[in-house]
């Protein structure tokens, strides 16, 4: 059972609520050029048909700002500034219309930048999400630790907060993040305790798409079941896009999101009489033009179809050569395997 999601105060990026009971959210980041418009822009198009929630674009230098106002143009999902080192890129991009800003207050400078950027952006109602991670940890908390620790990374995290509140700023996210999935998610623990503003889950630097994956599910997932987080990114070594699906699949798979179809599927044994795998992978491409909260098992056999997964609304299950579909349980025809996959598109979209 999940429990409980801790009522954090909410935060809006643009149209989109950050925290309280709204949704969690599925964010991404462009990895093209920053200065290709044309290809940052595509890219964008894609991430939000492909269901993104949020994008992230860095912004290193001066000519990369335009970037923003293409992408605003070009998408309606909320954009977020990546800004490092330069303060003044965080003026520029409020003053363009960006959406959130996500800065380390304490690389920016001394704390007269910190201040200009907490009221530039409380003139333009744009919120900053502190980010903070195990490289990036000050060198007096590192000198009291010893190395990047859990409560290493909350004091960081806890200071950049009192910057910002020192000035009356608090539209206010927090990361910490960390390539270790224990350290993260002790972190977020540690940091959910003593604060109330909402937070952005994510393993870093988590690796490339299989153990990136696994790492961020671990990581990720184990949070949201006790009730903690608001917004999500599966950084992955891959397209973007992947790290859309994978983060929406996981708050499917945690019963989070109930949008749009979830599969479930047997993992075969000498029973399976039909080519299953292949199958499914199938069946689980083209579940994703499929909107309508609805389950769908694949399974190998009559011993692990329409019996184990009678809790599916519909499902096919092998025999030798042919596949029968089920609604709940029961039987209510059998196709050639060779049909399989579009019989069962048809039983869906008549649901």
């Amino acid at each position: 059972m999940i429990n409980a999601r801790k009522n954090t105060r909410i935060v809006k990026a643009g149209s989109l609520a950050i925290g309280g009971d709204s949704p969690v959210s599925v964010q991404s980041m462009l990895n093209t050029p920053t200065h290709d418009i044309v290809a940052s822009v595509a890219q964008a198009k894609r991430l939000e048909c492909a269901g993104c929630d949020m994008l992230r674009a860095a912004i290193p230098d001066p000519e990369a700002v335009p970037l923003i106002n293409s992408l605003k143009e070009a998408v309606k999902i909320p954009i977020v500034a990546d800004i490092h080192f330069d303060y003044k890129l965080a003026l520029e991009s409020a003053a363009a219309g960006v959406d959130k800003i996500r800065i380390n207050p304490g690389n920016i400078g001394d704390e007269s930048r910190v201040k200009k950027v907490a009221d530039a952006c409380r003139l333009h109602g744009i919120p900053i999400r502190i980010g903070v991670n195990s490289g990036s940890l000050e060198r007096d908390i590192l000198a009291k630790y010893g190395h990047p620790t859990p409560e290493a990374m909350r004091d960081s995290v806890l200071y950049h907060v009192s910057l910002l509140e020192k000035y009356n700023f608090n539209d206010i996210v927090l990361s910490i993040k960390s390539s270790d999935v224990q350290t993260m998610v002790h972190a977020y623990e540690l940091v959910s305790e003593v604060c109330d503003y909402p937070l952005h889950l994510g393993v870093t630097e988590a690796g490339t798409e299989r153990m990136g994956m696994l790492k961020s599910a671990a990581g990720i997932g184990s949070l949201l079941l006790h009730g903690i987080g608001d917004t999500i990114r599966v950084s992955l070594t891959a397209d973007p896009q992947h790290e859309v699906e994978a983060g929406i699949d996981l708050l499917r798979g945690l019963g989070i999101r109930s949008c749009g179809a979830t599969m479930i599927s047997c993992p075969t044994c000498g029973r399976t009489g039909i080519n299953l795998i292949e199958i499914a992978n199938e069946v689980e491409r083209r579940l994703r033009d499929i909107k309508k909260p609805v389950t769908v098992a694949v399974m190998g056999c009559v011993v692990n179809g329409p019996g184990e997964a009678r809790e599916a609304d519909v499902g096919i299950a092998g025999g030798s050569g042919r596949v029968a579909i089920f609604k709940k349980g029961k039987v209510v025809r059998t196709v050639d395997e060779s049909s399989a996959v579009e019989e069962l598109i048809k039983e869906i979209n008549s649901l």
